[in-house]
């Protein structure tokens, strides 16, 4: 993999290496929302929303357009939503075998549990 590729992936990476910048992908699923929308939204600063908008901006992951007064925000490539639902699914499936484990190791204690109960008889 060329080092180009590598750098562009870890740029990405760094740029949804944030909740709130998730949380402002997620509301822009629906389309294009101005600033004042998502400020009320996520109830952030907009000082602080501007911030995280312009990393996004910076990666190209969303894209601003201005009418009038007012800041549109949508997303460049909706692909970033494949990219976060896959993620999803990774997360759900780390916290799936780690309740399986969780549960097979209070399994193992009931049983080991009752052979010290039973010696003790």
């Amino acid at each position: 993999m060329p080092d180009s590729l590598r750098q562009f992936k870890t740029e990405i990476f760094q740029a949804l290496a944030n909740p709130t910048r998730i949380a402002i992908l997620d509301e822009l699923r629906e389309g294009e929302l101005t600033v004042s929308d998502i400020v009320r939204r996520l109830e952030v600063e907009q000082s602080n929303l501007s911030q995280h908008l312009a990393v996004m901006r910076a990666r190209q992951i969303v894209l601003a357009r201005k009418s009038g007064s007012q800041v549109f925000y949508s997303v460049r490539d909706p692909l970033i939503f494949q990219i976060l639902d896959l993620m999803r699914r990774y997360f759900q499936n780390q916290v799936s075998e780690s309740i399986i484990l969780l549960e097979e190791s209070e399994h193992r204690s009931k049983i080991k549990g009752r052979r010290v109960a039973s010696r003790r008889s």
